[in-house]
């Protein structure tokens, strides 16, 4: 239970960064969806669909692979396994974004950026600034450091925010009352390649920020460690590349399979999918504690990681149904964060975070493979996926529009996860109370039509019904797993 106790601080504490950055560049697309019309905000989504995958492949899994190595029984100095990684994944971002640059017309054709090249190299830059920024994190994370890695990330996304703001409203108001003050360097019609600018900058500045982690190490270079890390990190990349494309194939393929407006139905599409990224934030803040968490758990003996293993899973499909209920009883607030022009889209949000959920309990599954160094089961369980996601994009979305990307991306995950269970249950089972498990889903299943079918005739009625479902469940959590406040939040200790 303490090392149970130990990844929920750690996970509140990356979610600052995590869910409260997410949460802050969630706001952006209310500006977005106001000052650009939905194809052109299409092109955003599309873009950075894109930038999603190159980022996964630019990793190689090898931020995994540091975590592991740095564990490694045969490995003892991980500060080497540190610099080797760096080393690598400086010489491949390097060679990524130089092949952009190269082939610049071409993929900014591809990219639906013709005529706007500068969008494209942007994006790469900043990409390949991301990858290679990834291994610094990742040793905040393996050095127990937390708040500065909190910190360094809420700075980008802060620095991101307020720079949109400047280029998007700023600007456009001092052209209108003092142009003097910006003509030179402010140029109207760039729309949205402001968003990209504004990425870039942020990337900037947060790779200086961590200048001080990556020079402080000696710079080491191991050939033979980094073989062994491509080796195990190899099947992690098929994995990301399949896992991304999950995610992101569906906005990637939907200009070509939708049989009218495509641009405007997937900036509908992208603009509602990011109400559901509530999940998605907190799943991202749970895997950055979880990596770690498992790993440093494998040195444990006997029952006592197994046990880690089952109550980590418990409390995440908890608080991941917490989630869910709370934004769907929610919406109609939570909807005012997008133009009532994109809300035909907001069916999809259900679909989608359910879906999530299904990612996030995936992932929990995960740690058997990767305890065990077969990691190539992950590559085939997201290959699965992947089947699924492009068979049922192919076959719902002509007909049903972007309710087929989410019923894709529902079906996709939840095959997975079922997978990920029955093969793990066989080769390293772990002993999940599937009972409980399965009580805390109904529970939630019986919860979620009460509160959104039913209404009682003026919202702020709505709003006090809701919230009491809301803690009903976390009633019968508390009883059932026999929790009180003082538990949850400890008291201090008198002086």
């Amino acid at each position: 239970m303490a090392g149970v106790k130990s990844l929920a601080k750690d996970t509140a504490i990356y979610g600052v960064s995590s869910i409260v950055g997410r949460f802050l560049n969630w706001c952006l697309v209310p500006l977005y969806t106001r000052l650009f019309p939905e194809d052109m905000y299409g092109v955003v989504t599309y873009v950075y669909s894109i930038v999603a995958l190159a980022l996964i492949i630019l990793t190689y899994g090898m931020e995994t692979g540091f975590f592991r190595f740095a564990n490694h029984e045969r490995y003892s100095n991980p500060d080497e396994v540190y610099s080797t990684s760096l080393t690598s994944l400086g010489f491949t971002s390097t060679l990524f974004f130089a092949l952009v640059l190269l082939f610049l017309e071409p993929v900014s054709r591809t990219m639906e950026c013709g005529g706007h090249e500068s969008y494209v190299w942007m994006m790469a830059l900043a990409v390949a600034i991301d990858a290679y920024s990834c291994i610094p994190f990742a040793y905040l994370r393996y050095k127990k450091r937390p708040v500065r890695f909190a910190m360094l990330k809420l700075v980008n996304i802060g620095l991101n925010i307020v720079l949109n703001i400047f280029f998007l409203l700023i600007c456009p108001w001092l052209m209108r009352v003092a142009p003097g003050w910006v003509e030179w360097f402010y140029v109207a019609d760039f729309g949205i390649g402001y968003i990209f600018l504004s990425n870039l900058i942020a990337s900037a500045v947060t790779l200086l920020m961590l200048l001080p982690d990556i020079v402080r190490i000696p710079l080491k270079f191991n050939g033979r460690l980094l073989r062994e890390m491509l080796a195990y990190s190899f099947p992690l990349l098929v994995l990301g590349i399949a896992g991304i494309m999950n995610q992101t194939l569906d906005k990637i393929l939907y200009p070509v399979l939708a049989t009218s407006d495509a641009m405007a139905g997937l900036g509908i599409y992208g603009a509602n999918y990011k109400i559901a990224i509530v999940m998605v934030m907190f799943i991202q803040a749970f895997r950055f504690a979880y990596e770690p968490f498992i790993f440093s758990q494998s040195r444990e003996r006997g029952d006592n990681k197994l046990q880690a293993y089952r109550d980590a899973m418990k409390y995440f499909v908890i608080f991941a149904l917490f989630i869910f209920l709370g934004v769907m009883y929610y919406l109609d607030i939570l909807r005012y964060f997008v133009r009532p022009d994109y809300w035909a889209g907001l069916k999809v949000v259900p679909v989608i975070m359910a879906a999530e959920f299904f990612f996030g309990i995936f992932f929990n599954l995960s740690l058997w493979y990767k305890l065990t160094d077969r990691t190539v089961w992950g590559t085939w369980f997201s290959l699965l996926g992947l089947a699924v996601t492009v068979v049922l994009n192919v076959l719902l979305v002509p007909r049903y529009g972007y309710m087929g990307c989410a019923w894709a991306a529902f079906c996709c995950y939840g095959v997975m996860m079922l997978a990920s269970y029955f093969v793990g249950n066989a080769k390293y089972p772990i002993g999940y109370n599937v009972g409980r498990l399965i009580f805390y889903v109904g529970l939630a299943g019986v919860l979620y039509p009460l509160g959104c079918c039913i209404e009682l005739g003026a919202h702020w009625a709505d709003f006090i019904y809701r919230g009491a479902l809301l803690a009903v469940y976390v009633f019968v959590v508390m009883r059932r797993e026999h929790l009180s406040p003082a538990m949850i939040i400890p008291r201090k200790a008198h002086r």
